[in-house]
């Protein structure tokens, strides 16, 4: 990062997308190895057709544009397809004939995000959102830039595509206001996602029978945060970045855990993701416009392929139909339209226990071991003592673990990424960077170098 930010600084403008696609590539290369191809061959068929649909030889030739809008589609759905969901569905159909081989892909690592890009692309350009990309370089800067390359944000098409050509030189304000972006992102995910990793990870691996009720909800506690911090701390960590390089990507999150109902959690986590559901999938199946039998229908369309989206595992798929049922309750009942007024506070209790019930059977890797947690969670074992967490609840751990468990009672509209921009900001926000920048940047860097390795949760999606 440090090497290629100066070389970006320092050299001519006409040069910088192609100093940050060729390290882009580079930086993907290093991770996935010969998947580099893959990513460089579904660059090169997205911008081919892009092109294509945009030509003047197509201009009001509707059918043969939505001829080529198809290919492509399928092209990339079919490959995150064969690549993503191919073992799933083998092993699905090998327990019913076992003479059905099961297939075993090695998983391209960001497969799902820079397909959703690709997506955005092909499908922005044939509804002539913008125009085609005609520099290649651009073009592969936009999918393959290596800040959100592998877990995002997704950003749409049209929401960066003026950036893209020749860049506007970097200002020092571009600087002062991603790094301690960055530094926020990275002090998420080393100091509290690992660390309140090391409950949840335990909780969740060990079996159901060496569990309590105490040790299953704060195995369930410890994730709820864990995956919080883990992957808004990467979406800050990419914005702060994105910003240095002398691009603004759209914010993810925004206080998620104070949401007042689900509809509104889905305002707040992954907004990103959310967009691009709504915009390439929910408004085009006809949204809310056809009735409440088909909004209905549409939400839980959307909200199957969101969690599958996540993975080929019962478990997402469940996850998603789980939160699908609550945002049509809520459009049934009204909820999701009622001010929560004075009632917020019980609003915020209940949505964050849905929440959590939901990331339980997020995290478990059958159904079989999410049933069996929300039933200890709901049904107290008090009998019983685990001994799962026996020396992992330490001081540092525990005092991480209350302090950051405290982020569900923040106000709603407080969000430290956002209070971090302005440059000339308050003096609280002034302090606020120079200590992230000054204090918790070098102290993560140093727990990280000192650690064992601890990928993102989202680099697996």
């Amino acid at each position: 990062m440090p090497l290629v930010l100066a070389a970006y600084w320092l050299l001519p403008r006409r040069w910088r997308n192609g100093l940050l696609a060729a390290s882009s590539l580079l930086f993907y290369a290093w991770g996935a190895g010969r998947f580099v191809l893959f990513l460089i061959g579904c660059i090169a068929l997205n911008f081919a057709l892009g092109v294509a649909i945009d030509s003047d030889r197509l201009r009001g030739r509707n059918r043969a544009r939505a001829g080529l809008l198809l290919v492509a589609i399928i092209a990339d759905l079919g490959l995150l397809a064969v690549w993503k969901y191919a073992d799933f569905v083998s092993r699905q159909v090998h327990t019913f004939d076992h003479a059905v081989p099961i297939l075993t892909f090695v998983l391209p690592i960001g497969i799902s995000f820079f397909t959703f890009h690709h997506l955005s692309y092909v499908v922005d350009v044939y509804r002539r959102n913008r125009p085609a990309q005609r520099s290649p370089v651009a073009f592969t800067t936009y999918v393959a830039m290596f800040p959100q390359l592998i877990a995002g944000p997704i950003v749409r098409y049209h929401e960066i595509s003026d950036q893209l050509p020749d860049v506007i030189r970097p200002r020092i304000s571009d600087f002062t206001e991603g790094f301690p972006r960055f530094a926020l992102g990275l002090a998420k995910k080393v100091v509290v996602a690992d660390t309140v990793a090391r409950i949840a990870n335990p909780a969740f691996g060990a079996g159901l029978s060496a569990l309590d009720t105490r040790t299953a909800w704060l195995g369930a506690l410890a994730y709820t945060i864990q995956i919080y911090f883990d992957f808004s701390g990467y979406s800050d960590m990419a914005i702060g970045l994105g910003r240095m390089f002398g691009f603004r990507l759209p914010e993810n999150f925004n206080r998620p855990y104070s949401a007042v109902s689900i509809t509104d959690f889905w305002r707040r986590w992954h907004m990103s993701l959310s967009r691009w559901f709504r915009d390439y999938l929910y408004i085009p199946l006809g949204g809310n416009r056809r009735g409440g039998a088909r909004t209905y229908l549409n939400l839980y369309i959307v909200f199957a392929l969101t969690g599958f989206w996540h993975g080929a595992n019962w478990t997402f798929l469940i996850w998603g139909l789980y939160h699908g049922t609550w945002l049509v309750i809520e459009r049934a009942t009204g909820l999701a339209r009622i001010d929560a007024g004075h009632w917020q506070p019980l609003r915020r209790a209940a949505t964050l226990l849905i929440v959590i019930v939901g990331w339980v059977l997020f995290r478990a890797t059958s159904l079989t071991q999410a049933v069996g947690m929300l039933r200890l969670m709901f049904v107290p074992r008090l009998a019983a003592t685990s001994h799962v967490l026996d020396g992992i609840l330490d001081h540092r751990t525990t005092l991480v673990f209350l302090l950051f468990l405290g982020v569900v009672l923040m106000p709603r509209s407080f969000v430290m990424g956002r209070f971090l921009e302005p440059a000339g900001g308050n003096r609280t926000s002034r302090l606020a960077r120079l200590a992230y920048s000054g204090v918790a940047a070098p102290y993560a860097a140093l727990l990280a170098a000192a650690g064992t390795f601890s990928p993102f949760l989202y680099f697996r999606f």
